[in-house]
């Protein structure tokens, strides 16, 4: 006879609605001590309400929460805290102009405090964490990757009894993912329970111990990780198998998008030593796929040609638009030009986040070459947000909505929209799909794919070879600060792309 295992943690029949739109309907979830539970689902199917309910960020409109056994309420995330549940959020919410050490021990001062001391435990609480961070540093001085160690870091300090996990590993390398895990795993042995979020799907199987899948705000399913696959998986998230139109492109697809004029020509490209003496060209009509390791300089050579970064001001190499020399001081110059940066960074870079998602595609329409001026109405600007949100599928109450509001795939559309409507002749994706859901992956993929075919010069900077590989007709491989190689789609493989980048 089975014994029936006692949750620490259960949720019963919790909704909540925003404007008198449903989030979540009637959703039970439960969590075990010791284990590992995957939430997975699109954007928008409501996971981030579901654990933004738990660690008291929003209030619930119904339902009710037990932890070991007893009905609690939490009026904010600091009694939740209180209460042994900590969050890990994919934006990290951190105090910038703070150190390291400042921000874990944020709220849990002591009465007399010497900072020296503070340093000092700070330091041996990530070494203990394998976290190469120096604690006296300030938190905006530091990378995204960084900042995400600094969130775990805190969450373990707090000895929480539950961790909320948001996309923990959305910008970390291979070698920080693996430890990571096995900091998840310690966690784990030490009776901690584990609530992951991810998009990485590979990631849920690999560390879970048990899935839940959420739809439109409904509960789907939950079981046993073993009695998931990566397919099975998606056909619950969005209702059809999406392997294909993710990951595999038709050979006569890729044949009829054969190089067109050079639009771009870049010649003994450098900046300090992030980008050193690189050469390649990009051409109208194709996709042109760039791939490297973290530091490898992809993104930097992205920015001096957008205008983001500045090349060096002597020996800085050469760059040509159409055959002309361009060095652009601002992004607006680039993009007078028709030539558009998405960034990497979408909450950082990408939107002004308290505006409506109108007015973000509107500011960006009024940077372009056919801009009509600032001044217009609000009835212009709506139907121009509706006339993209159409485009791209996507999903808010309204163009009103706060940019904020949505989840990250919408984010990512808006950015992306606030980009095509300034009528791009060249435009560099940085990471198109980071943080984004398998069916909005596939639409994202689906519209890079269709720029090129109405002939537009497009460029996809990827650190997932599997995308890189299905979106490209040609590959170049960063390394160190150079493009160290240039494969058709016939020459590359998962190998030889990973071999021109690592040796």
């Amino acid at each position: 006879m089975t014994v029936p295992v006692t949750p620490l943690l259960e949720m019963k029949k919790v909704a909540k609605e925003y404007r008198g739109v449903a989030a979540l309907k009637d959703i039970d979830f439960d969590l075990r001590r010791g284990e590992v539970h995957a939430i997975l689902g699109e954007n928008g199917a409501g996971k981030s309400t579901l654990v933004k309910i738990l660690s008291g960020a929003v209030p619930p409109s119904a339902g009710e929460i037990h932890l070991e056994g007893r009905r609690v309420q939490f009026a904010g995330p600091a009694q939740a805290r209180r209460h042994g549940i900590a969050m890990v959020y994919q934006e990290t919410s951190l105090v910038p102009a703070l150190t390291v050490a400042q921000n874990l021990y944020l709220g849990d001062e002591k009465f007399f405090n010497r900072l020296r001391g503070t340093y000092i435990e700070a330091q041996q609480l990530l070494q203990s964490l394998n976290f190469p961070v120096d604690p006296t540093a300030t938190v905006q001085s530091l990378g995204t990757a960084k900042r995400q160690m600094v969130e775990i870091a805190r969450a373990v300090r707090l000895k929480a009894k539950i961790i909320i996990f948001d996309e923990p590993t959305a910008t970390l390398t291979s070698e920080e993912k693996h430890h990571l895990f096995l900091l998840i795993d310690r966690l784990r042995e030490d009776q901690v329970s584990i609530i992951f979020i991810s998009h990485a799907l590979e990631e849920a199987l690999e560390i879970s111990d048990r899935i839940t899948i959420l739809r439109d705000g409904l509960h789907v399913i939950t079981g046993d990780a073993k009695a998931f696959s990566r397919d099975t998986i998606v056909r619950h998230m969005v209702g059809r198998s999406l392997t294909h139109e993710l990951y595999g492109r038709a050979a006569d697809e890729r044949a009829a998008r054969l190089p067109r004029e050079k639009v771009l020509s870049v010649q003994n490209l450098s900046m300090q030593n992030v980008v050193r003496n690189t050469s390649f060209s990009i051409f109208a009509g194709q996709v042109t796929g760039i791939f490297g390791l973290v530091g490898s300089g992809r993104t930097e050579t992205a920015k001096i040609i957008a205008g983001v970064a500045k090349r060096d001001f002597f020996h800085g190499g050469d760059v040509r638009l159409d055959g002309s020399a361009v060095r652009y001081r601002t992004p607006r110059q680039a993009v007078g030009d028709g030539v558009v940066y998405v960034t990497e960074d979408r909450k950082g870079e990408g939107f002004f986040e308290t505006m409506s998602v109108a007015e973000n595609i509107y500011i960006g329409q009024i940077s372009s070459r056919q801009s009509p001026g600032i001044a217009t109405s609000m009835r212009t600007m709506r139907a121009l947000a509706t006339s993209w949100t159409k485009k791209l599928n996507v999903k808010a109450l309204n163009s009103d909505a706060r940019v904020i509001e949505l989840s990250g795939g919408n984010q990512q559309k808006v950015v992306i929209a606030k980009s095509l409507v300034q009528k791009p002749r060249l435009i560099i994706f940085d990471e198109p799909t980071r943080g984004v859901d398998v069916g909005a992956i596939a639409e994202i993929h689906q519209l890079i794919g269709a720029l090129a075919d109405d002939g537009l010069a497009v460029i996809v900077i990827s650190s997932y070879l599997p995308e890189i590989l299905s979106l490209s007709d040609r590959i170049l491989v960063s390394r160190q600060g150079r493009i160290v190689a240039e494969l058709s789609p016939d020459e590359a493989t998962s190998a030889t792309v990973m071999f021109a980048a690592v040796y």
